[in-house]
């Protein structure tokens, strides 16, 4: 990591609130990063949690507020926020309100930049009618556009690294999975083991998906990374805490608890697992493209809005699935974002885990055939900047 270099305008920006721990800037991140390394641009990130971004981003550890790294200039969001010529693009992330400042010098610009407010991922059928749609500033100059990433042509698409899929590929083809779990200091399971990855918010139903595999026919390894449901996997082992490097057995389930990682180490996580349990957004996305069965639990919004969210998410991805695997995974979703009984409705979605393998390959390969999130991005600052001219 070195300082942050004079830099001249750069060609796009995002600002960024940590609201949810990780899922805010783990979208930003990624983002900046394909803009920077995949499309070639130069790109400034304005983040607020410097601590919380440097769990993503060690090499953050120890900066004082303003490095570079990647072709990314990585700035702290300070209050006053420093005065700067303003990108070609300025991105901001999930409504989180531009600085006034920032604004009147957008506005100043002779060209004002392309201005986006990247909206959070939603399946709902109301999105392809809102993407794209403009917002005029009350005072100023400037017109916002919405953005929604989404997974049809009708939206924003999703954020896909170039050369991931095949990096995955390559991990699974090759001894990339052997060699991942070498470097945890784990032997590679048996073939009958279901190999599975959590990562979770808090989650009371555990202790009884727990039991069940613990009590089951089939060995079970859970791989934990350190977060926030930690503190009710211990509780359902019976344990007063657990920490990296903790290793235990419990029945049928062994359990390890594995440290903190970035992002690429956790795809290759994703990638080593049989069945993936994500939260949120960020690791949302990464389980489809890593393209084995995943559990979704979703973040919680006032009005149960996040129930809509989940349904038409389930809808979309059941689309094409025989009748039997959908209702176990339509079951096993409900229960494990509360309604309903995990641990019944476990046996059923664990019989049809090679049905949702087949169809998790299906998925992602529909979704990779289309345009990814920075192309479409690009081509749609590119139009509005043609009419501006």
């Amino acid at each position: 990591m070195k300082p942050a270099a004079a830099v001249s305008r750069p060609d796009w920006e995002i600002f960024c609130k940590v609201v949810d721990n990780y899922g805010d800037i783990g979208v930003c991140w990624r983002l900046a990063r394909a803009l920077a390394a995949g499309a070639g641009f130069s790109v400034r990130l304005w983040v607020d949690d410097w601590a919380a971004f440097a769990r993503l981003c060690p090499d953050l550890a120890g900066a004082d507020g303003e490095v570079c790294r990647g072709g990314i200039e990585v700035r702290r969001w300070t209050d006053p926020l420093p005065e700067v010529e303003p990108a070609a693009v300025v991105i901001e992330a999930f409504a989180c309100d531009l600085p006034d400042v920032h604004l009147r010098a957008m506005a100043a610009q002779p060209l004002a930049p392309v201005w986006i407010n990247l909206e959070y991922l939603s399946a709902e059928g109301w999105v392809a009618g809102c993407h794209r749609l403009a917002s005029p500033h009350p005072a100023l100059p400037l017109v916002k556009h919405f953005f929604f990433p989404g997974f049809d042509a009708d939206t924003g698409g999703l954020i896909r690294e170039t050369g991931l899929l095949a990096e995955r590929d390559a991990f699974r083809a090759g001894d990339g999975r052997a060699a991942w779990f070498a470097a945890q200091g784990m032997a590679l399971p048996s073939p009958d083991t279901l190999v599975v990855s959590l990562f979770a918010y808090e989650q009371p139903a555990l202790a009884e998906l727990v039991a069940a595999w613990a009590q089951g026919e089939r060995p079970v390894l859970l791989l934990v990374p350190e977060g926030r449901v930690l503190g009710d996997l211990a509780a359902a082992v019976g344990m007063d805490g657990l920490a990296p490097g903790a290793r235990l057995q419990r029945g049928q389930l062994a359990l390890a608890v594995l440290p903190f990682t970035d992002q690429a180490g956790y795809d290759r996580l994703l990638w080593a697992c049989d069945l993936n349990f994500v939260r949120g957004e960020d690791s949302f996305v990464r389980a489809q493209w890593a393209a084995h069965p995943f559990v979704w639990q979703i973040y919680l919004q006032d009005g149960d809005a996040h129930v809509d969210k989940l349904d038409a998410f389930v809808a979309r991805w059941c689309a094409g699935l025989e009748a039997p695997a959908a209702a176990a995974l339509r079951r096993f979703w409900s229960a494990w974002n509360g309604a309903g009984g995990i641990a019944a409705a476990w046996p059923d979605f664990a019989a049809v885990l090679p049905a949702l393998a087949a169809h998790a390959r299906d998925w992602c390969g529909r979704l990779a055939a289309q345009d990814d999130l920075v192309m479409r991005l690009t081509q749609f600052c590119n139009h509005i900047r043609a009419v501006k001219r």
